[in-house]
């Protein structure tokens, strides 16, 4: 018997309303782990190349990591997979939360849809028992409305729901679990809304076997007594302030993106103008309890009640939102943050995508690319906190000129036309996170190239290597050369380690920030879940076997990411492209046009890839 997975993901057909179960082997789990690897093998090997990613072809999967649903800590996320409508690739997305746990309680490594209903429908796995059933009289629920309805009918579940964003079709959709927690990025909320699948509702009752148990709950007890028991600053800014004690550090950094990202802090957005009101201890104000996700002794979320706002309860706002309304658009009202943090949580929305539209937007209007009568009468102005949330509902609803920006900046600035691509900020179609190339050099890399464009949570080489994130010696084994700061080949060689090992982490379910806490016992838990005898070594060529199969998915698709351009004012101040080239050499890549080597696909045991590629 396995241990630490199931061997088996669940197939469900919309159209036809069957469940098939599928057998994984054990070759195949240790090869790719669980999460978006699992998830990147089961699609290729399925998904036929250039389909629609919105029509009944396109295949949505929800994967939880290896560790997921373990009691190892910080590896409560789960992934959600499709070919992306919004850059055409490869499509992926994690997120937090309890709803990943759940996946493994109902006894799978996976759980896959295909199809397209007539109606909308929502699934439930309660207690072994499968249903497709009716919801027509839940579609046009915001998630919170929905998730309320699906407890109150069938008790203590998880749902994976989508909100009127993604039942309309919006490409920078997500999917939402806890009433807050999106699995954001990529637009698969538009292909969970293509299907007419409200949710997926999950009840279970099955439990992991484990090869050594008495090992695996030792190790993530003493992990998490060293974490208790930390003072370091790091540490206790997440476990206080979350990520909105790095708005600061980060904008001082020159790291936050200012006016559309074609200002500073400095000159567009002084201290005078969101200083007091951002700050940390003021927002730390609304906490009404601390928010964890499952297996995190950190706990760096929070749920709030804001009575400006008549809001009782939602989850606090992250860094990213509150910069992406905020710095991005020159808005300083903080009630308005938490106004439309809410309205996209419960609407379905990725909130780094909609501040990049508003900004997008407000840059169009002040330059009199769109006129008032096109704005359906909103003054569109840096700043106008109250225009801002009434742009973002329209988004959401798709109601004039939110239909116009529901699909993104590219998107609309290819209609609107008149030069306006200047300022439409993104990457291979998806709109850029809120770190800047010029503070952050690797980033640049990440943006353009990674086979999901426009993410932060890529690996990103330069990303935890500053003074205070030190990489080396945070898993047994891991050390970066010592001059990987320097181009030349040392730099080549972190380049791959790092996309080796962040690849892996994904896929085993961990949290993105693991790497800023205490020294964590990888090897040794994934060997007590298990009974395997991995080391650092197979956990980085099997995260660049799952680098490669995401990159091989977008060439199939006829996607050379190596085109991707940066507007001027987000590039850094490296050649992104060079940089690029010299780690994927190192892959075993060809530098000129990102194919992996034939050598290098028979190294990584993913021959069946060299007849679709060559």
């Amino acid at each position: 018997m396995s241990k630490g997975f199931f061997n088996k993901v669940l197939w469900i057909d919309l159209l036809n309303e069957t469940f098939d179960e599928q057998e994984i082997s054990d070759e195949i789990i240790r090869q790719y782990i669980g999460g978006f690897g699992l998830g990147v093998k089961l699609l290729y090997d399925n998904l036929p190349a250039k389909i629609d990613p919105l029509g009944p072809e396109a295949i949505l999967g929800f994967f939880p990591g290896l560790l997921t649903s373990t009691v190892a800590p910080l590896t409560g996320r789960f992934m959600v997979v499709g070919k992306s409508p919004l850059t055409g690739g490869w499509g992926d997305a994690n997120c937090g939360g309890y709803f990943g746990p759940e996946i493994k309680k109902c006894g799978y490594d996976g759980i896959l849809f295909k199809g397209k209903a007539n109606t909308p429908k929502i699934v439930t796995i309660i207690d072994g028992q499968k249903e497709i059933v009716d919801a027509s009289d839940l579609w046009g629920l915001d998630v919170v409305e929905l998730e309320d309805k699906l407890k109150e009918k069938y008790g203590n579940i998880q749902a994976a729901s989508i909100g009127q964003a993604g039942e309309k079709l919006s490409l920078v959709s997500g999917i939402v679990n806890d009433k807050g927690r999106l699995a954001a990025r990529s637009g698969l909320g538009a292909v969970m809304g293509s299907k007419k699948l409200k949710a997926l509702v999950l009840k279970g009752n099955k439990k992991i076997a484990l090869a050594d148990k008495d090992t695996l709950v030792k190790l993530s007890q003493e992990y998490n007594n060293r974490l208790q028991n930390n003072t370091s600053t790091i540490t206790e800014v997440f476990k206080t302030y979350g990520t909105t004690g790095f708005i600061k550090p980060h904008v001082m950094a020159n790291d936050t993106p200012i006016k559309n990202w074609g200002g500073t802090f400095q000159v567009d957005f002084p201290k005078d103008k969101w200083w007091d009101k951002f700050d940390e201890k003021e927002i730390l104000k609304y906490k009404k309890k601390s928010y964890g996700c499952f297996s995190c002794p950190v706990r760096c979320g929070a749920i709030c009640e804001v009575p400006e706002l008549g809001i009782k309860e939602t989850h606090r706002p992250e860094y990213e939102t509150f910069t992406a309304f905020g710095h991005l658009c020159l808005n300083g009202d903080l009630m308005s943050i938490f106004r439309v943090n809410d309205i996209c949580n419960r609407g379905g929305i990725d909130t780094i995508s909609t501040g990049g539209i508003v900004a997008f937007a407000i840059e169009c209007y002040e330059n009199g690319l769109l006129t008032k009568d096109e704005t359906d009468g909103l003054e569109l102005t840096w700043g106008n906190a109250a225009a801002i949330i009434e742009l973002t509902k329209k988004i959401i609803n798709r109601e004039g000129i939110g239909d116009l920006l529901a699909d993104g900046v590219k998107i609309a600035s290819e209609k609107i036309g008149k030069g306006s691509e200047k300022y439409a900020i993104h990457a291979g179609g998806q709109e850029l996170p809120m770190h800047h190339p010029k503070a952050v050099n690797y980033f640049g890399a990440s943006y353009l190239y990674d086979p999901t464009p426009g993410r932060h949570t890529t690996a990103a080489l330069d990303n935890f290597t500053g003074p205070v994130f030190k990489p080396n010696g945070m898993f047994e084994g891991f050390v970066y050369p010592r001059k990987f700061r320097k181009p030349g080949e040392e730099r080549k060689k972190a380049g791959r380690l790092f996309t080796g090992l962040w690849q892996s982490l994904n896929s085993l379910g961990f949290c993105y920030f693991v790497i800023l806490q205490q020294q964590y016992p990888l090897t040794e838990l994934i060997n007590a879940a298990t009974g395997w005898d991995i080391n650092i070594e197979e956990i980085i060529t099997t995260g660049l076997r799952i680098q490669t199969l995401r990159q091989a998915f977008n060439l199939r698709e006829g996607i050379n990411i190596l085109k991707n351009k940066l507007p001027e004012r987000a590039m850094g101040i490296i050649d992104h492209l060079e940089d690029y080239r010299s780690v994927i050499e190192k892959m075993g890549w060809n530098p000129d046009n990102g194919y992996p080597t034939k050598e290098t696909l028979a190294d990584l045991n993913l021959d069946f890839l060299i007849k679709d590629l060559y």
